[in-house]
This record gives structure tokens, sequence and C-alpha cells, in this order.
């Protein structure tokens, strides 16, 4: 059942990364384009701010998922290296269900956020204002899958505890490998 809901999630969390990233690249594009006609052809588009706007906290709510599975907002490193071992996984659940509520709380109101603009338009484009706040729910949900499976695999012995990552043993490796080692004859620099 783990393994089941382990996979279902991976899949869910890839989709909202793909969806970020896709909303990156249309907000990007569509801030060059808005920079294009304001300043070059001297004729401001209409649209194309509100719609990167949209796509922008579309791109931040979606990641959101990819970034709690990984630990990344979660994680303050030296608490990780303050507490012993034995209680990381106390430290984890604790973390994991600060994240839930909050998120639990994202997805309440942020539906009743995008029910009470359904009625009201994005300027310049004709379109309701839920399909903007909707991202606030939609994300959550994706993230709250998150949270859930990266304790649930935790607590199962399936990841290690802790952020994904250590910066401070992947800076030490960059600065070990980026100096050849010294040889006798030659002074380290």
């Amino acid at each position: 059942m783990v393994f089941w809901f382990l996979r279902v999630e991976h899949v869910l969390t890839r989709l909202a990364l793909a969806i970020a990233i896709l909303m990156l690249i249309v907000s990007v594009s569509l801030g060059f384009y808005q920079v294009l006609t304001r300043f070059l052809f001297n004729a401001p588009s209409t649209w194309s701010e509100t719609l990167s706007r949209a796509t922008m906290i579309w791109c931040v709510f979606m990641a959101a998922a990819a970034t709690f599975r990984g630990g990344f907002m979660m994680a303050v490193e030296v608490i990780y290296k303050l507490v012993p071992k034995p209680t990381l996984l106390a430290l984890e659940w604790f973390i994991g269900l600060c994240c839930l509520l909050v998120l639990f709380v994202l997805v309440f109101y942020g539906i009743q956020m995008t029910q009470r603009v359904s009625n009201q338009t994005l300027s310049a484009l004709e379109v309701s204002m839920s399909w903007a706040y909707a991202a606030i729910p939609v994300g959550s949900a994706f993230a709250m899958l998150a949270v859930i499976a990266r304790l649930l695999a935790q607590s199962c012995g399936l990841e290690a505890l802790g952020p994904m990552h250590d910066e401070a043993v992947e800076q030490e490796i960059a600065a070990t490998s980026a100096m050849p080692p010294a040889t006798p004859s030659e002074p380290r620099l």
C-alpha cells in the first residue's frame, strides 16, 4: 500500500513540477513580449502582464510540491546536526505535521477565495479570476501529498532523514575538487 501511494505521489509530483516549469516558461516569455511591445514598439500589450502574473502564481504553487518532497522547504540544516539521530524521525514528523497544517489552511481558504472571485474577471483577458486563484488550493493539495509521502518513506526507512542534500558536504567537495592536490615540492596556494 505504501509503495503504491509513493508511486502515485511520484507521478503527481513530477506532473506538478512539469506544470511549474511550463508556467515559468510562459511567464518569462510573456514578460519578454511585454518589454518588446512597451519599449520597442511603443504600444504596450494590455493582456500579457496579467497573464504573466497568473502563470507565475501557478509556477510557484505547483513547484512547492517538489520542494516539499525533497525536504528543501522544511530543512534548517543546523537543527539536523544538533538533534541526536534517534530523535530525527520525531523532528521530521513534527515539521511535517506543521507543514500539513499550513497547507490544509491554504487548501481550505484557497477554495473559498477561488469561489468568492469566480464572478470577477482578470483585466484585459475576460477570463474568470478564479483560474488564477485556483493555484492556491491545487498547488497546496499537491504539496500535502508530497509531505505525506516524504513522512511515509522516511518512517518506512526508504529515505534518509533530513534534507536530500547537505550543503556543507557539497561545499567541501567543491572546494577540494576545484584545487588539485599539492605535491611535496609545490606549495598549495
